[in-house]
């Protein structure tokens, strides 16, 4: 086997096992609801069980969206690569510890969609995954690991869009202190403002440009 061969093989390992890590966590959000077992008969009845999941269904939705966005990024920055970097390793586990970790903290936030704690839990474990996908690809996202037919303006902007996470729960965070429930409708703003990152460094590219 060639180095280059060797080089390829243990990209594709770790992206492989990456890829399978984000597929059972974004599995087990769905597995956290539980089917209810309502006392008595009829259809209002099982319409107000329904209704008393909603949490959790809006819970599911949201941390299905957000591991979603992180294996997408994920997906889309190792996809750039042609060397394997050995730091790559822990810092990889470091971020798929925080995304394993994200159906407890998920199911714990739909559980008690008004308590402060639970919500402020839930918005930490985003901003640790944010910061650890930022730290993961500044590492990755490098000469001579990226391949050379790869702008540098795409990796900017790839490296930009990693700040919406973090800024984003930083600020579903701190507006849990006051008001826990509303505080994740920032969250749902994550992709409009990944859009805005990407297309700040657009414009300054522009901008630069003769």
């Amino acid at each position: 086997m060639s180095h280059g061969q060797g080089q390829e093989q243990q990209l594709e390992r770790l992206t492989f096992f990456s890829d399978a890590v984000f597929a059972i966590a974004i599995t087990l959000l769905v597995i956290e609801i539980h089917v209810p077992e309502p006392e008595g008969h009829g259809d209002g009845v099982w319409l107000q069980a329904l209704a008393d999941l909603l949490p959790h269904f809006l819970g599911f939705v949201l941390s299905f969206v957000v591991v979603g966005a992180l294996w997408a990024a994920h997906h889309r920055a190792f996809g750039l690569l042609q060397r394997f970097d050995p730091s790559l390793i822990w810092r990889n586990l470091a971020l798929l510890m925080s995304v394993a970790f994200m159906p407890f903290s998920s199911a714990l936030m739909s559980t008690h969609p008004t308590d402060r704690v639970p919500e402020m839990f839930y918005a930490l474990n985003l901003l640790v995954s944010g910061l650890l996908q930022r730290r993961l690809f500044r590492t990755a996202l490098r000469p001579p690991y990226v391949r050379e037919d790869v702008p540098a303006e795409d990796i900017t902007v790839m490296n930009r869009r990693t700040l919406a996470l973090p800024l984003m729960a930083t600020i579903s965070f701190i507006l849990a202190i006051w008001v826990p429930g509303p505080s994740n409708f920032p969250l749902v703003l994550m992709p409009l403002v990944v859009t805005w990152f990407a297309r700040g460094s657009i414009r300054r590219r522009s901008t630069v440009a003769p």
